[in-house]
């Protein structure tokens, strides 16, 4: 793809316009499909992945080593889809409350009701029966699935299907025989809806539409053919199969786009039930982990290691930094322990369904203390929340996005 060229009136270093008082994205242009083309985040995903099916595993358990193949998780996600429609009556626009933490399970539930038109809506099983109960307000859910552990503090109105139970089998090996019928959904349709913090207030419900995963799937899938290129044409070595450590919940709007990007690339994931320190480095260095997705605090926790200096972290290429700021001297310390590893700062939201800036490739992630470009697609305006008046570059205001990642509307 040929490099994007800002229009005339945008300052090509910052994307910013005077006549707008607007910032442009400066990334390429995605491309993505039509947006009138019925599709689903998850039919979109499994469209990108090559023929044959990758000879990767698409999931491991860190904790145990189990590997699903692609073939078994497209057939899981397939057969379950299949059960949900025609043994639980699941149709697209209902709303279906996960409760679990990140067990093998959960990504092929996710795609699963994702494929038939239903919403996922992923909650911390860590909640208390209140918070359950507020969540269920929200988003009005017609059925759960929860671990056995936490699926008696959901409210009893709720119908809730235990993960793991005889009745959760049958409906996994329902659709083997009775595949759910084709379903036009609509890319403006509800894919999921996430929580928010509640740093604020209490949690609020975020309705995230299959246009915005997709948008999201193609600026990554973007971003990773522009780091081919670059190191192709630096003569480097190509660049090797990701394999992503998942230390970050997946009901969390980090863990769940990760996973989606993990499968439509055709990639690894390697999945922890609960973060710990010492299982997350052997895990890196058990399954050769190339992408860690982590917070700040992780790589304070690295710096200070001696068994992070002990264990064979060498497959580690990249640590993509979200969740919360990434001060410059911590960055240039663990850059001066840990040469090796890129560190790729981005920020994002619930309500954008992941990042809407990042830093890519060497250059920009060397520097420190920045979250990068605009991603593509993305616009933004930094206003005075005193006066309503859009200011320029290097002026401090309140961030206002606009792009096709931004959660649905009323």
């Amino acid at each position: 793809m040929a490099e994007q060229r800002p229009p005339a009136g945008i300052d090509p270093r910052s994307g910013f316009c005077a006549a707008t008082r607007t910032f442009h994205s400066l990334r390429q242009f995605a491309t993505l499909p039509p947006d009138s083309l019925p599709a689903t985040a998850a039919a979109y995903a499994f469209s990108l992945l090559t023929s044959p099916l990758p000879d990767r595993p698409a999931l491991v358990d860190a904790a145990n080593g189990i590997a699903v193949s692609y073939p078994s998780f497209l057939a899981a996600v397939r057969s379950l889809a299949g059960g949900l429609w025609s043994a639980l009556g699941v149709r697209p626009g209902d709303v279906a409350l996960v409760v679990s933490p990140s067990r093998l399970e959960i990504p092929v539930l996710d795609f699963a009701l994702m494929s038939i038109g239903a919403a996922v809506s992923p909650v911390n099983p860590a909640s208390t029966a209140e918070e359950f109960a507020h969540m269920v307000a929200l988003s009005r859910p017609a059925v759960a699935f929860a671990v056995p552990e936490v699926a008696a503090k959901l409210p009893r109105s709720l119908r809730c299907v235990v993960i793991g139970s005889d009745e959760y089998a049958r409906l996994s090996s329902a659709g083997g025989a009775s595949p759910p019928p084709p379903v036009a959904v609509k890319q403006s349709d509800t894919a999921a809806v996430l929580y928010s913090s509640g740093t604020t207030g209490r949690v609020k419900a975020v309705a995230v539409a299959h246009r915005n995963l997709i948008a999201l799937i193609c600026a990554h899938r973007d971003n990773r053919e522009k780091m081919e290129k670059e190191a192709a044409e630096a003569g480097e070595q190509p660049l090797p199969p990701t394999v992503t450590l998942f230390p970050l919940p997946l009901f969390h709007v980090f863990g769940f786009m990760m996973l989606l990007r993990s499968v439509a690339m055709g990639e690894t994931a390697v999945l922890m039930e609960r973060f710990d320190f010492g299982a997350a480095l052997r895990a890196i260095e058990r399954y050769r982990v190339t992408l860690l997705p982590a917070a700040p605090p992780v790589l304070v926790a690295m710096i200070k290691s001696e068994e992070a200096r002990r264990r064979d972290l060498s497959s580690l290429l990249v640590i993509g930094i979200g969740g919360a700021p990434l001060g410059r001297e911590v960055a240039e310390r663990f850059a001066a322990v840990f040469p090796d590893i890129e560190l790729v700062q981005g920020y994002g939201l619930t309500e954008s369904s992941g990042s809407v800036s990042s830093t890519v490739g060497p250059e920009e992630t060397k520097v420190y203390g920045s979250v990068g470009k605009l991603a593509s697609h993305m616009e933004a305006k930094i206003v005075d929340p005193a006066t309503g008046e859009a200011l320029g570059p290097g002026q401090r205001g309140e961030l206002w996005i606009r792009g096709p990642v931004i959660m649905k509307g009323k």
